[in-house]
């Protein structure tokens, strides 16, 4: 149940699930396989547009999200559009090479942020929303939407953890290079 909601969430908001704020590192296992490196093929660097398939996997391998079989993500590389980390581990890739990567929680999407957590009066939370593990979605003040889920039911108050449902986790990335069209020359 929960990972069906996780990869629920995840699919509808495939950008925001490999965007993260800069300056964020990257664990790296060691390389488990590059295939058919092609010499005449360009390496991924700043500026390439990349097509690259993958699948998130969580600390006990469950698969979190996948494109595999289906369209590529396409990101610019150096552009923040997927985890630095992550970014950083593709750059030099060619086309048809693949990557074992693993993030680390402080290096995915952070730690567990106990200033995360919210306590709100029950009367602001729909009754058959008052049960732990709930999925709430909250509009913030700019108008962007916030996630929470229940994680406690008091007598008078529900206590929400707004921290990404993926924080504290180590991630692990697979991915194929599926094309790398050059930097436009500007």
């Amino acid at each position: 149940m929960k990972m069906t909601r996780y990869a629920s969430m995840l699919a509808t908001a495939t950008g925001m699930l490999l965007a993260l704020t800069a300056g964020l590192a990257l664990a790296e296992t060691p390389e488990k396989a590059t295939t058919q490196v092609k010499p005449d093929s360009q390496g991924i660097q700043n500026g390439s547009t990349v097509k690259l398939e993958y699948r998130l996997s969580d600390e006990k391998g469950a698969v979190l999200d996948t494109n595999e079989g289906q369209e590529p993500l396409i990101y610019t590389q150096g552009q923040g559009q997927i985890i630095p980390g992550l970014e950083k581990a593709l750059n030099g890739l060619r086309v048809g090479d693949t990557k074992h990567v693993v993030v680390k929680p402080d290096e995915a999407y952070g730690p567990i942020r106990p200033e995360a957590f919210v306590e709100i009066p029950k009367e602001r939370i729909p009754e058959k929303m008052q049960t732990v593990g709930a999925h709430l979605v909250a509009q913030t003040k700019d108008g962007q939407p916030m996630h929470a889920f229940v994680k406690e039911v008091k007598e008078k108050t529900v206590v929400l953890d707004t921290n990404h449902p993926l924080a504290g986790k180590a991630l692990t990335f697979d991915v194929k290079i599926v094309e790398v069209e050059a930097p436009q020359a500007k």
